[in-house]
């Protein structure tokens, strides 16, 4: 894992990137939750699903949106991290320019922010919402949603209401073309306190079994049964499999780290 600096419109943006061996692996942007309560790129559910995509292949890039940790620039709540996002993945792209596939991953505001930026590059493939904040913002722009997904959800949520993630899953799966794919995982909070492992296996079989699709099929919901990724999927179920075996995404401290701390 590499420390990187890049410009953004507000100044010098601060991240962790992973470079896969592969010059033609997809790619990936994952964004973390509101900066004003806590929210950086170690964060332990941005780094679940950084690991996940590391793990299965990607280059991968999470960063701190402006005012976050030694990323400069004030905090905008929206227009300003949305640009921060599009300048952090033109940064990925501009490092994997043969890159197969692009995905978008946010958790919470990150979500938020994550889906606007779908919204407005056609060049992303797919997307993952974790908790995306239903309760609290606007999600009426994602009409239509661009590319089909997955959104995931803690049934024991006590900040973003389920329900309300529920309504969205709804309403976006009535648009033709697009299926959304809806875990919700039992007993998790809105930070999956003893459930990272539960949102890894979930996303990460999400992202093994999109890989295969090349146009998506029938709606499905939830997480996917180990007989549904045997075929052709060996090497990565095995993965998964042993990652459950620990829960080491619980060591994650959400404070920014030092460059020692980093591998």
């Amino acid at each position: 894992m590499t420390e990187v600096l890049f410009n953004g419109l507000a100044g010098r943006l601060e991240g962790r990137y992973h470079q896969s061996e592969n010059p033609s692996a997809p790619i990936a942007l994952v964004l973390h939750p509101h900066p004003q309560y806590g929210g950086t790129m170690n964060n332990k559910v941005v780094y679940t699903l950084f690991s996940c995509f590391q793990n299965l292949g990607f280059s991968v890039l999470r960063f701190n949106f402006r005012s976050v940790g030694r990323s400069q620039g004030t905090f905008e709540d929206g227009p300003g991290e949305l640009s921060d996002a599009t300048v952090a993945l033109d940064w990925l792209q501009s490092v994997n320019p043969e890159a197969r596939q692009c995905w978008i991953a946010g958790y919470s505001f990150g979500a938020w922010i994550g889906l606007q930026l779908l919204m407005r590059r056609p060049d992303i493939n797919n997307f993952i919402a974790v908790s995306p904040p239903a309760n609290e913002k606007d999600f009426s722009f994602l009409a239509p949603c661009p590319t089909s997904g997955l959104i995931t959800q803690g049934c024991a949520d006590e900040i973003v209401t389920p329900s309300s993630v529920t309504t969205l899953v709804k309403r976006l799966n009535t648009q033709r073309n697009v299926s959304v794919d809806y875990a919700m995982i039992e007993g998790a909070d809105h930070m999956y306190n003893n459930h990272l492992v539960d949102l890894y296996k979930t996303a990460g079989h999400y992202i093994i079994d999109a890989m295969k699709k090349k146009t998506p099929t029938k709606k499905r919901r939830g997480r996917r049964r180990k007989s549904e990724l045997e075929d052709g999927t060996e090497d990565e179920t095995l993965l998964l499999e042993n990652e459950s075996e620990t829960d080491d995404f619980d060591d994650v401290d959400d404070t920014p780290l030092d460059d020692e701390d980093e591998e």
